[in-house]
């Protein structure tokens, strides 16, 4: 039994695995802190709130562009080889992608201006682990096929993009309710990497023709960099406690340093109707310590190796392999140096409308020319009803990733909310979310779960993803 493709569509697979970045059932629920990380300037109606520690904003999403476990393990008779060549290494194109990115806040908190009401001031810490792989489609029909039956033919070697880091982040914001139409907010950030790697301006090609001195040449134009980072301490920790130092190490402010900022807002057309919009991640960090980059750059084509009688009866101990590999060094050099490098955020985009209806008994809609007051603040969170529409956009290599969210929110009193959307991206057009923030006096517990319809088969999925926190939460004399 040949184990090389078994083996080969075990890799397809991992490779395919994607954590996406958007978290439309959390972006703009009024009742949850951990929604001011999406939009510093959503409005806020608690006087202060402190998040359990490790607790209070766990998030993990989780989904397959273009294949799933499924497609390639099922027991539907196919032979196995047959669908990783049709479903994964043709089925693939070079913008399906591959990433993971997790959050989870160590610790988090808030307050209200005690002379100053309109403003509130959160911050916190948080880990964050971002990882991003373009599908090679050239070079995984190369690895799988090889070259013998392609003459001719260009394997493009841009298609290899790849981009992770891991860091802790350090962010204050400030959120101002301006006036009775207009919240505003902004948050600073200090990031502190523990590894970081690129590799997305890569160009050449591969190329195997027919030879001059022998029956094939091969072509290899070449101009190809990864950066790293970060990554030379992990591989020298001696056991599990090593590594777990130097990550403790690295994202205490001991790592790659960079700054950062986030922007949003607020903004009610009329009473019901409300736009939201926030900016996310405007930074960079810049990589010094630890730093490890490698690049190939150059042309060589070679028609492998070359014996030419009589000569080569000259020196019968000439190493010709050796002398075939010092050639294409010469040519296409690789080379390693330790230059620092500037590493930019992915940048995230958040759009928002809502309209809300069905004030309940005895309440209704502020409407005067006076000061800004407690109790405006929690009169506004009051609605039973919210539908709405989300936009959301993430700057990656190949260009921004979008997706769009249509919502609906029922409140039950004080005490639960409830969100339910419905999403399309590249991953999925029957992406089904629930929401729940749930009140037991001071204490708030949130959950949600998204594309729930996939939980029928996990297998099958190609998204899905689970996010829970824990708070305590104060609304002062209101």
């Amino acid at each position: 039994m040949n184990l090389k493709r078994p083996i080969f569509a075990i890799f397809l697979f991992a490779c395919s695995v994607t954590w996406a970045q958007n978290r439309q059932l959390l972006y703009d629920f009024t009742d949850i802190p951990q929604a001011l990380l999406l939009n510093p300037g959503m409005e806020t109606s608690f006087d202060w709130f402190a998040g359990i520690p490790m607790l209070s904003g766990v998030h993990a999403q989780a989904g397959t562009s273009g294949i799933s476990v499924n497609d390639i393990f099922a027991d539907d008779g196919l032979d196995i080889n047959d669908k990783v060549r049709n479903r994964a290494v043709f089925g693939l194109g070079a913008g399906d992608n591959q990433s993971v990115s997790s959050q989870i806040e160590i610790f988090s908190g808030g307050f209200r201006g005690k002379n100053r009401p309109q403003n509130f001031y959160s911050f916190g810490i948080y880990g964050e682990l971002d990882f991003i792989n373009y599908w090679p489609k050239d070079l995984a029909i190369l690895a799988y096929e090889g070259n013998a039956s392609r003459l001719g033919q260009r394997f493009d070697l841009s298609h290899l993009k790849t981009r992770g880091e891991m860091l802790s982040v350090f962010h204050f914001g400030i959120n101002r309710q301006w006036n009775r139409e207009l919240t505003v907010g902004a948050r600073a950030k200090i990031y502190s990497s523990i590894l970081n790697f690129t590799s997305t301006n890569n160009d050449g090609y591969f190329l195997t023709r027919q030879g001059q001195n022998n029956l094939l040449a091969n072509v290899l134009a070449a101009n190809m960099r990864l950066r790293t980072s970060g990554l030379g301490a992990l591989e020298d920790a001696a056991d599990v406690n090593d590594v777990a130092g130097t990550i403790l190490s690295r994202g205490l402010l001991g790592g790659d340093l960079g700054l950062g900022f986030d922007l949003g807002f607020t903004y009610h057309l009329n009473a019901q109707t409300v736009i939201t919009g926030s900016l996310l991640d405007l930074g960079f960090i810049y990589n010094n310590s630890d730093v490890q980059n490698y690049s190939l750059e150059g042309r060589a084509v070679n028609e492998g190796v070359e014996i030419i009688l009589p000569n080569a009866l000259v020196d019968p101990t000439a190493d010709f392999w050796q002398e075939l590999v010092d050639e294409i060094e010469a040519l296409v050099p690789f080379e390693e140096d330790d230059s620092s490098y500037i590493s930019f955020r992915p940048t995230k985009l958040y759009g928002s409308v809502k309209y809300s209806w069905g004030m309940p008994k005895g309440k209704g809609p502020i409407d005067c020319d006076c000061d800004i007051t407690g109790s405006d603040r929690s009169q506004r969170n009051q609605y039973l009803n919210s539908l709405g529409g989300q936009l959301f956009m993430v700057n990656r290599p190949r260009g921004p990733q979008a997706a769009l969210t249509a919502f609906y929110e029922r409140r039950f009193g004080n005490i639960l909310a409830l969100r339910s959307t419905y999403t399309v991206d590249k991953f999925s057009l029957t992406n089904f979310g629930l929401g729940l923030s749930l009140y037991a006096g001071p204490v708030n517990f949130y959950i949600m779960a998204d594309n729930l319809l996939a939980y029928q088969n996990l297998a099958a999925a190609r998204t899905a993803s689970l996010q829970f926190g824990l708070n305590i939460i104060s609304w002062g004399d209101n």
